[in-house]
């Protein structure tokens, strides 16, 4: 994997090492053209760039007229506007749409799911990372402490196996994979490549415990649109 250094240095070596994998599995599939839709700062788009891929970033900006501006993290312009839904691109714009901490957050999930099929080629393929697990013991923990859940804005789902399966195939894709992911609150690691390492790694080992999964942080999925 290519070395990416971001402007920002904010953000934990555990979370850049969960960017880091998530770009490996994208790249096991081969180069394309892809859509990083909610792009943030931009700090996956910066590691799809420097891994070759053909980049476009996306992401919904309510208060902006629609337009593009620099992103925050790596020298590349990201597309914006004030639509909720619509996306600025032609029907199978794209060979594959990547949403990584996004489908959760947004007003008509339906609605967004039915968009990126739309502009997917046929075929195309969507990468879903960081769904909040319904199931969650760090969604659990975060009540009592007071601190932020998902579910706690009036747009925040969460989700599970079985409804992130449903709503994929409901619009349209065919679920590829399926999984739990992350046992370890990886925000809470600094830099050091130390311990960014042995904190991934254990937390990759424990998420593969069978049983043990189902109270994991995230829901991920690969499907294909058909």
């Amino acid at each position: 994997m290519p070395v990416v250094e971001l402007k920002s240095n904010v953000r934990s070596g555990p979370q850049g090492r969960e960017y880091d994998a998530i770009v490996e599995r994208i790249a096991a599939d081969g180069p394309c053209r892809i859509l990083d839709w909610g792009a943030g700062h931009g700090q996956v788009t910066a590691r799809l760039l420097a891994h070759g891929f053909d980049v476009r970033s996306y992401d919904y900006a309510p208060d902006e007229p629609a337009g593009s501006k620099p992103l925050d993290e790596v020298d590349a312009t990201v597309d914006h506007s004030p639509d909720p839904v619509a996306l600025p691109y032609e029907d199978a714009s794209f060979d594959a749409v990547l949403s990584c901490g996004v489908l959760e957050h947004v007003a008509d999930p339906d609605a967004s799911l039915e968009e990126l099929r739309r502009v997917l080629r046929p075929g195309g393929r969507l990468y879903i990372y960081k769904l909040p697990n319904r199931w969650s013991w760090l969604e659990w923990l975060a009540r009592p402490l007071g601190l932020y859940y998902h579910g706690q804005l009036p747009d925040d789902r969460i989700y599970t196996l079985e409804s992130t399966r449903e709503i994929l195939e409901r619009h349209g894709f065919a679920v590829l994979e399926l999984r739990l992911m992350n046992m370890l609150p990886l925000l809470a690691v600094g830099r050091r490549p130390r311990s960014t390492e042995l904190v991934w790694r254990a937390n990759v080992a424990l998420s593969r415990v069978p049983g043990l999964d189902r109270i994991a942080t995230n829901v991920e999925a690969v499907a294909d649109a058909r």
